[in-house]
């Protein structure tokens, strides 16, 4: 059990600095930790992402910023996780928008269920 526990935690920290390699300077730290991206962020960024728990279920918050000129289409779905970093649920389906040169948008996802801990905000930016 403990050894399980020691593996879990290293996947998860690989998996944050995996993460926080993919973003720019403009995605703070904690914040790229959260987000799994396919691919190049063309210009993309997350300054800010907020999380608050009503009612004992998971709602999050997080402000897409497209700091280039050239319009981009993002593809974005959240992932819900339990306490073990399990995914809780079937999964959402892929949501697209259209996201202006220079322009900010939020994106926003509400848990499940209770059960949810934690949660990566997967994304892909094309062209």
């Amino acid at each position: 059990m403990f050894v399980a526990k020691i593996l879990i935690l290293a996947l998860a920290s690989t998996l944050a600095l995996a993460a926080q390699a993919q973003h720019d300077a403009g995605t703070p730290a904690a914040v790229a930790a959260k987000v799994a991206l396919r691919g190049d962020a063309h210009d993309v960024r997350i300054p800010e992402m907020r999380v608050v728990r009503r009612n004992d279920i998971l709602i999050v918050q997080a402000d897409l910023l497209n700091s280039g000129k050239s319009d981009r289409t993002v593809f974005y779905r959240f992932r819900w996780l339990d306490n073990i970093g399990s995914q809780v649920g079937d999964g959402e389906s892929w949501k697209q928008m259209g996201l202006l040169g220079q322009a900010q948008q939020t994106v926003k996802s509400v848990a499940p269920s209770s059960v949810v801990t934690d949660f990566r905000l997967e994304m892909n930016v094309e062209r």
